[in-house]
């Protein structure tokens, strides 16, 4: 990305639509249970402001991040899960002035990186513009879990473009975590957008095509909807099989949600 400014602005708008739907909340609401087993929405919240926190160390202080590497690898599955019930036990205005803080913080970090720089991350080194990529990605996804707990739809836009990108990218990775060989051949993929835009990748004469709706894609790939209940359509056993176990994050395969009619 030769400019990396429109992600930037992106994530600050996704941030900050999220911070209005929660801004407002009653003390007995920030404690309601989400989708996510265990997690209220202050851990949801809590879990965006601990990994903004890590975002701005790799950022800003690498051997301050190492340290937090190292203390996930010692305990790989319980770390995530610790950092949200430490933010979850802070009183909502206090999480909210440290989100908004962190954000900030990390927004105006990203700004400052000179073109061409890398940051450790969890997977692979990041470009500014990849981490703000990835913090876009888990700011819709949780929430998507705070909408869902609220019984509020969002109104998609076309920052989802940047969550689709992500999702794309990370199908041999898909793969690969569940132990299988990726295919060697590329996929198409061909997402509509909330504008009514064609979001195109790979080949147009592959024969291993996905079609279907981009929300339903992030959706999907983010695991937050079951494949089962998304509109999207496989052609190909290899793409019919990556739609099973898509996934936009890194680490492993998450249990993800249950068909609607399983979860009633």
């Amino acid at each position: 990305m030769s400019d990396p400014t429109p992600v930037f602005d992106d994530l600050r708008e996704e941030s900050e639509g999220l911070d209005r739907l929660v801004a407002g909340l009653s003390s007995e609401q920030w404690s309601l249970a989400t989708p996510a087993p265990g997690w209220s929405i202050a851990h949801q919240i809590a879990h965006l402001v601990w990994t903004d926190r890590s975002a701005l160390l790799a950022v800003t202080d690498e051997d301050g991040f190492r340290g937090m590497v190292e203390k996930a690898l010692a305990a790989p599955d319980s770390f995530v899960d610790e950092g949200a019930e430490e933010g979850a036990r802070l009183s909502p205005a206090e999480l909210l002035v440290r989100w908004r803080a962190g954000r900030n913080a990390l927004d105006q970090a990203l700004r400052a990186v000179p073109p061409g720089a890398r940051f450790p991350w969890y997977g692979p080194p990041m470009s500014a513009a990849s981490m703000a990529t990835g913090r876009l990605m888990e700011t819709w996804a949780h929430g998507q879990d705070v909408a869902d707990t609220l019984h509020v739809v969002r109104a998609p836009t076309d920052r989802l473009r940047h969550v689709v990108r992500i999702g794309v990218r990370a199908r041999d990775f898909a793969f690969l975590v569940h132990g299988l060989t990726a295919p060697a051949e590329e996929f198409r993929v061909e997402l509509t957008g909330p504008s009514g835009d064609v979001w195109a990748y790979g080949p147009e004469g592959a024969a291993q095509r996905v079609t279907g709706s981009a929300v339903d894609f992030c959706l999907l790939a983010t695991q937050r909807a079951h494949r089962a209940d998304l509109a999207l359509r496989a052609v190909g056993a290899d793409a019919d099989h990556w739609l099973d176990i898509a996934q936009a994050f890194a680490g492993p395969p998450g249990a993800g949600r249950p068909p609607k009619e399983a979860g009633r």
